[in-house]
């Protein structure tokens, strides 16, 4: 399972990133919206967890994109919004989560867990 984390901030997702791969995921670090969208159009992700604090574009323009590119993309973003506000922004894009700005190994193995139920 190959799964994209699009983010200037390595350094917040290192133990997210680490989780992923122990269960056998390929991860990529991608540190732009628009070298995310590239590398959707070569060989698209199985998940693409998008930071929203990317410099070029916000995290749900970006993942409206991602759908246009590939719609089987399955996307989870790092946010800082409420849960309420998360539901509105990302209304009708099929966001499988929301994740915190610093997302944890325990984050990795639920998103992983909930990704495998739909594939």
């Amino acid at each position: 399972m190959q799964i994209s984390i699009i983010t200037h901030r390595p350094e917040d997702f290192t133990a997210f990133a680490a989780a992923l791969a122990e269960k056998g995921a390929q991860t990529s670090l991608v540190a732009t919206g628009q070298a995310a969208l590239d590398q959707a159009r070569q060989a698209p992700p199985t998940l693409a967890v998008v930071d929203e604090a990317l410099p070029d574009m916000a995290a749900f323009a970006l993942v409206s994109q991602l759908l246009q590119v590939n719609a089987f993309i399955h996307t989870a973003v790092a946010t800082k919004l409420s849960p309420e506000a998360f539901h509105e922004a990302g209304e009708g894009l099929g966001i499988l989560a929301a994740l915190p700005m610093q997302p944890s190994a325990t984050d990795a193995h639920t998103l992983l867990a909930n990704l495998k139920a739909l594939v």
